[in-house]
């Protein structure tokens, strides 16, 4: 509880000194007026503000100062109210990923403060928001909020650093966006120095990988024979599931020396509330997902036989009913099942659906396909993505490495006929 304490100068004036704990340091704000009633009014109603917060500093509050009214120049927007106009007229993204930025800027950029040097807190504008700002932010991120109703519970989790490397790239975008505005709102970028978290940092779940006689104790628990093709295709594709299931019967082409499947859509979220359903068709994930990818024989004797008698508009993989595969009802219904019997008969692992894309690429590296070949095949836009989530499977070619560096290395120097050392002088 905050009290007001009189204090009489050698004047004859009164202030009145408002005190209280916070955090077991002892605060105080003082309070004069010629007319000493209006100081104990004003002592008053900040003692009422005091107690309102939790017996600390009322927000935005200044000791000495008072409270400071916050920037109001037409020309510095907030932050949130700049991000929203950059979002609304990005273009080449779809809806739901629109979506997806507006909520970003609603739940997590709102955490977003400027602290001036004198203390003072201040909603977060385009044009006054500090490289210590974002990294204050960055660290409310990661630390999260616990509800202090529950002492195990969370108000906010701790955000994953992928989680916060994402966000702080879109506002990177965001401030850059105000630097190239006309006329200019910044000079300088405060999201280029950020250290964000480390993302080995933290304990991720993990990827399996399944060996081939291990994927095939799964398989055997698949009855259902459409099922089965599925994950056979999945797994020896590495196609994502969204791309595998939009595969319709023209996309393939096996009449040739080189029987191939054209990777040219995938299923994607929906804008919330879009009529139709919760998932629309179209483009692959990046521009390098549009592929061509090379099928064996088996996977060419399947889709011949899937095919056969369909119309070349038709799905390859059909659900009972004749439509698309839905996620949740081939996992929870198909996958989940033979996973559990497997791990019944003592199967040691739990692979999730898009371990089988995991699994393809750890078969790949087995056979020591290089990286990049497998960047291709999978449909990565970067190589770094392909060496990030796999580079740690090529070491079992550290010892074709060591060979090779140690026949290089041993090799003797070539004579080279002609030249003469200079004589000193």
């Amino acid at each position: 509880m905050a009290s007001i304490v009189p204090r009489p100068r050698k004047s004859g004036e009164i202030t009145y000194q408002v005190k209280w704990r916070q955090d077991g340091e002892w605060q105080g704000e003082k309070f004069g007026d010629p007319d000493p009633e209006i100081g104990r009014q004003q002592a008053e109603q900040f003692q009422a503000l005091v107690e309102a917060h939790g017996n600390r500093w009322p927000h935005g509050w200044v000791k000495g100062h008072g409270f400071v009214e916050p920037d109001t120049d037409p020309n510095d927007p907030l932050l949130t109210d700049f991000a929203t106009r950059y979002v609304d007229r990005l273009t080449g993204i779809d809806e739901r990923t629109r979506e997806d930025y507006h909520r970003e800027i609603r739940i997590h950029f709102a955490l977003l403060q400027h602290t001036r040097t004198d203390g003072a807190v201040r909603p977060a504008t385009i044009g006054n928001l500090t490289q210590d700002d974002v990294t204050d932010w960055v660290r409310i991120e990661e630390a999260g909020e616990r509800n202090p109703d529950d002492p195990e519970g969370w108000l906010r989790r701790p955000a994953d650093p992928k989680s916060i490397a994402n966000r702080h790239g879109l506002l990177y975008c965001i401030v850059q966006s105000a630097i190239e505005a006309s006329p200019q709102l910044r000079t300088a970028n405060c999201c280029s120095r950020t250290r964000l978290p480390r993302a080995d940092n933290e304990i991720q779940e993990e990827m399996c990988f399944l060996e081939r006689e291990e994927y095939q104790r799964i398989a055997a628990e698949l009855t259902d024979p459409d099922a089965r093709d599925l994950a056979d295709w999945l797994v020896g594709t590495g196609m994502r599931w969204s791309e595998a299931t939009a595969l319709r019967i023209s996309d393939l082409s096996l009449n040739t020396d080189r029987p191939t499947v054209s990777v040219q859509r995938a299923w994607k979220k929906a804008k919330t509330g879009t009529p139709g359903g919760a998932f629309y068709l179209g483009p692959p994930k990046t521009k390098k997902a549009r592929r061509l990818l090379r099928l064996s024989s088996a996977q060419v004797d399947m889709a011949r036989r899937l095919s056969t008698g369909r119309r070349h508009d038709d799905y390859l993989f059909r659900a009972a009913k004749g439509g698309p595969w839905k996620h949740a009802n081939f996992y929870n219904r198909k996958w989940k099942p033979a996973v559990a019997a497997a791990v019944a008969k003592g199967f040691p692992k739990a692979p999730r659906l898009h371990d089988l894309r995991h699994t393809h690429v750890s078969w790949l590296i087995a056979a020591r396909i290089p990286l990049p070949a497998i960047q291709v095949r999978l449909g990565h836009e970067s190589i770094q993505t392909t060496v990030d989530r796999y580079g740690h499977l090529v070491q079992g070619l550290d010892d074709d490495i060591a060979t090779a560096v140690e026949a290089a290395m041993g090799a003797p120097a070539p004579t080279v006929v002609g030249l003469r050392p200079v004589a000193s002088a």
